[in-house]
């Protein structure tokens, strides 16, 4: 059974990251599994990185795709920040890369950025798995609707475009799809957590289609914990405050990582000495807001540190206002970090109430602080922090997933 993953970058942000750890994980189950990208940064001689060779012409290449693909954007000039892809650009080569590697199932995650056109997908001939990292696959553009909805009808009038019309730049999008999964036959679809499971088998782009909800993967022998003040030692943070972690993707900048949310929390907790914020995927923002703790901000960090800074850390908070199966907080957990975060998406896959972590009313800044409040006060801290490991070793470890996909690729073959 040959499988092959088929994402835009194969290590850089967190969709990648998942999927290559499911690839490492095929690979170590005995799978021959290979992985097809736009941009290639590791040196994994299993990725194979499509169309041109020369790595400096194609990093180039992989820029211009992507601001070409956002062409379209510039017709609305009061878009949201929210991340929206019109899949536009022709040329991609990797309908031909996939025809030359000839798979037994193409299996897709996170495919935009200019990666690959929407009528391309009708292209593909063999049995197609598409894992679904954010709501993009059944919107008309949008990677996230901000709870609007209209995925669900036919899109228009799009809020994230800020569009006043019916046939704007969501329908068209919506539309090209509709089309082209009319023509995809053998074509699985998988939610990698219960909510977006859900967003996708109640969308009009997915009713006719099988959805099934499968989790990411993680090795629980590389994320472990670590004794908390030798973590705090390697790292340099202070060894006898509580320390609370925050950290994604464009953590401060992006509105959907809710770090206004999470300032607004920790401005209600008393101002005590004995607590500080450590954030991570973000380096100080010019106007960083003023949350009365001392805050170390440490920038973007390398994965294989990633285990101390969570070990390091006494809770860990997610406060997105959308999330699917966030990568953070499942690592979090099988470092045996208990986590904070609202009571929403895939969140509540993750983590247990009261027992593993803590889900907050949405969108609520003082129910956040409770729970912070709640993990640093708990008299039970050390049981809360060996459920969260518990609950990723019996869940989420490699192994299991790695099983699960296997039985998956079996059935559409």
């Amino acid at each position: 059974m040959k499988i092959l993953i088929v994402n835009t970058f194969d290590i850089a942000g967190g969709a990648a990251r998942a999927a290559y750890r499911l690839h490492q994980a095929l690979l170590n189950s005995g799978v021959d599994s290979q992985m097809l990208v736009m941009s290639k940064i590791s040196d994994d001689d299993t990725v194979i990185e499509s169309g041109i060779k020369i790595k400096k012409i194609q990093k180039v290449m992989s820029i211009i795709r992507h601001r070409l693909d956002a062409l379209p954007l510039k017709y609305y000039k009061n878009k949201t920040e929210t991340l929206f892809s019109p899949a536009w650009i022709p040329f991609s080569a990797i309908t031909d890369a996939i025809e030359a590697i000839d798979p037994d199932v193409v299996h897709l995650h996170w495919i935009c950025g200019g990666m690959i056109r929407i009528e391309d997908l009708s292209k593909i001939k063999k049995p197609i798995i598409w894992s679904l990292h954010d709501m993009w696959a059944f919107t008309g553009g949008c990677h996230y609707d901000g709870g609007c909805g209209k995925y669900k009808t036919g899109c228009g009038f799009c809020p994230v475009l800020h569009s006043k019309k019916i046939n704007d730049l969501s329908k068209v999008v919506f539309l090209r799809k509709e089309k082209t999964y009319a023509k995809m036959e053998n074509f699985t679809v998988v939610g990698l957590s219960r909510w977006l499971a859900d967003c996708a088998d109640n969308s009009a782009l997915f009713a006719r289609e099988r959805v099934v909800n499968l989790p990411n993967p993680i090795d629980v022998t590389r994320y472990k914990p670590i004794n908390k003040s030798q973590a705090r030692i390697e790292l340099n943070l202070p060894i006898d405050k509580k320390l609370i972690l925050f950290g994604a993707e464009s953590a401060t900048s992006d509105p959907r990582k809710g770090y206004m949310v999470l300032v607004k929390a920790l401005d209600i907790i008393p101002k005590k000495s004995d607590k500080e914020l450590i954030v991570f995927g973000s380096s100080q923002p010019d106007n960083s807001l003023q949350c009365g703790f001392t805050s170390h901000y440490l920038g973007q960090i390398e994965d294989k540190l990633l285990p101390l800074l969570y070990s390091a850390s006494d809770v860990m908070v997610v406060p997105s206002v959308q999330e699917n199966l966030s990568n953070t907080i499942m690592e979090s957990l099988a470092c045996g970090t208990p986590v904070v975060g609202f009571d929403i998406g895939g969140n509540r896959d993750l983590i247990d109430h009261k027992c593993n972590g803590y889900l907050a009313e949405p969108f609520s800044p003082s129910d956040l602080s409770n729970g912070i409040l709640f993990i640093l006060n708990s008299p039970e801290y050390t049981k809360i922090s060996d459920n969260a490991r518990e609950k990723v070793i019996r869940c989420f470890d490699s192994k299991t997933v790695a099983g699960d996909y296997i039985d998956l690729y079996k059935s559409v073959l």
